[in-house]
């Protein structure tokens, strides 16, 4: 019985606006570190950057939604050419560096005492309309599902929360189509190029600078639209956009396959999977005694992932749907 109820609960996450967003999110990254190789440690400041810029242009400046949208791109725009312009000519580790540092500046600042009154602070933004703050009953406008209870099979949804997971799922694949075209056209085959040979595409009048700077802000759009949907069944909490959610991404494009279309889609679905799967193993074990007196006992799920994923590195390194020999090119 404990396993079944594993199994449903692991289907439901499946279908989660959690896992399409983190899954926009990868895509975003993938762009980043698989289609350029960019080691950009700062993904999760992208997604802070639209979440947080969604929600404050609707609860705080009270804008229509499409115009928050818009600024929530246009925030994570700016933030990536303040990011690359003076960060795009370092190479390798120094550039994961810089990237960790400034989402962390974005968490920090976000997370600051000294902006109660606008971010939260440590609270967040509550999704509440009883309180004045919601951002997100608008999409129920749109529900030609209602809100009752609807059974898919073993699972069972409200019409709101299975409203969601198609609207998030929807968007998830009209960006991958987008993300698929634009690989296949002649920008994508320079992004590849800037990649693999910077010097031999310099020569031909593709300096890799603008290319990369190019790619960063695309993906850090794409990172900021994978925030607006994170945070669309739930409150606004600087506590989520921590480092841990930037390596929960590269573990995504690493499992999926780096520089593939349906990689990050795949990535995301394992990894939520596992995770959900490993936290209830964990907890049979702590109910029958195993591990009764381990405090930290859920902790372990985060162990297990890095296990899969160090023997994943091993045994496969281009992930499940990866190629050799994307993985054979020099990232600067």
């Amino acid at each position: 019985m404990a396993l079944l109820d594993a199994l449903l609960a692991a289907g439901q996450q499946i279908l989660s606006p959690v896992t399409a967003a983190f899954a926009l999110a990868a895509i975003g990254l993938n762009i980043h570190f698989g289609y350029t190789g960019l080691i950009n440690f700062g993904q999760a400041g992208f997604v802070a950057v639209g979440a947080y810029g969604f929600a404050l242009s609707v609860v705080w400046l009270e804008l229509p939604i499409w115009l928050a949208i818009l600024i929530a791109f246009a925030a994570a725009a700016v933030f990536a050419i303040l990011l690359g312009i003076p960060t795009l000519r370092l190479r390798g580790d120094y550039l994961a560096i810089v990237t960790i540092a400034a989402a962390e500046i974005i968490r920090y600042t976000v997370n600051s005492s000294l902006f109660d009154d606008v971010t939260g602070g440590a609270q967040g933004i509550t999704n509440n309309e009883s309180q004045g703050s919601d951002y997100s009953s608008w999409l129920n406008q749109f529900n030609p599902l209602g809100e009752g209870r609807i059974e898919l099979g073993p699972w069972v949804f409200t019409g709101t929360a299975l409203w969601w997971s198609i609207v998030t799922w929807v968007i998830v694949g009209i960006v991958t189509l987008l993300v698929w075209l634009l690989m296949r056209s002649p920008w994508g085959l320079t992004l590849r190029g800037v990649r693999e040979d910077p010097d031999a595409m310099a020569s031909l009048g593709k300096f890799d600078s603008g290319i990369k700077l190019q790619a960063l802000i695309l993906g850090g759009v794409i990172g900021a639209m994978a925030g607006i949907l994170y945070v669309l069944p739930s409150a606004v909490s600087p506590i989520d956009y921590n480092s841990r959610m930037t390596f929960n991404l590269f573990t995504i494009v690493i499992l999926g396959g780096a520089a593939t279309i349906l990689g990050p889609i795949v990535g995301s679905i394992v990894f939520w999977t596992v995770l959900v799967l490993s936290e209830a193993m964990i907890t049979w074990l702590v109910d029958i005694g195993i591990l009764a007196n381990f405090a930290d006992a859920p902790q372990l799920r985060f162990a297990l992932v890095g296990l899969a994923l160090a023997l994943l590195i091993v045994f496969r390194p281009q992930g499940i749907l990866g190629n050799k020999k994307e993985m054979s090119f020099a990232r600067s």
